[in-house]
């Protein structure tokens, strides 16, 4: 439905149109004497004002061109408009080239995956076999952390007495507290991150295996059409 400035519009071109001449100025511009009547609109999209041209303050605002009867024939956006529009649209082909690339992926790894496993018993299996893997790194590390959690302890009892008895520790004393106590830190670390990757691979698995099944159920369901 038209707004008031919309209706007022309408009535202007229709008594424009039957106009042939304006007193005093001779012929009027053929546009506006053919009824043409232009709206104009506000940030909002709201219709602000109506005439033969578009005052040169709004020349980036959206219009609606009416003929002599108020019907449009044309419109035109804002300059905001269109940046959003262009911006969406781009968004749109962004979107839509990371999904064909994840698709392609997705397919990739499905085949990969079928490829490489003949039943859910051997994804087990592998699954089994990584963990094993990092349980002996992490035996490893646990095994030379005890040891270097014995010399830190060592180490830092000594630098307890000299705090204690306010004698100054010795050098070498100092660069093997600092030694010991990085070398303990970082082996801490090591464990810490290699149970996380437990953690990690067999969320991994899990999610092979639900895929390696549904992919099965597919090609069986495919097989019987």
């Amino acid at each position: 439905m038209c707004d008031r400035n919309e209706r007022i519009a309408t009535i202007m071109a229709a008594s424009l149109a039957a106009s042939v001449l304006v007193s005093g100025l001779g012929l009027p511009d053929p546009a506006y004497a053919a009824g043409r009547i232009v709206c104009w609109k506000d940030a909002s999209g709201k219709t602000i004002g109506c005439g033969d041209k578009v005052p040169p303050e709004y020349q980036n605002s959206a219009t609606r061109e009416l003929d002599s009867r108020g019907i449009t024939r044309k419109q035109t956006e804002s300059a905001e408009e269109a940046n959003r529009r262009r911006a969406q649209e781009q968004q749109t082909v962004k979107t839509k080239v990371e999904e064909d690339r994840k698709a392609i992926d997705q397919r990739r790894q499905d085949t990969a995956l079928l490829e490489t496993y003949s039943n859910e018993k051997e994804i087990d299996l592998k699954r089994d076999r990584d963990l094993q893997v990092l349980d002996s790194q992490i035996e490893q590390l646990t095994v030379a952390l005890k040891n270097t959690t014995a010399r830190y302890d060592q180490v830092r009892s000594q630098a307890n007495l000299a705090e204690k008895t306010k004698k100054p520790l010795p050098k070498n004393a100092q660069d093997e507290l600092t030694r010991v106590t990085a070398e303990k830190q970082r082996f801490e670390a090591s464990i810490q991150a290699k149970q996380k990757e437990k953690e990690a691979l067999r969320v991994k698995y899990a999610e092979y295996r639900a895929r390696f099944t549904e992919l099965r159920a597919q090609q069986t369901a495919a097989a019987k059409k």
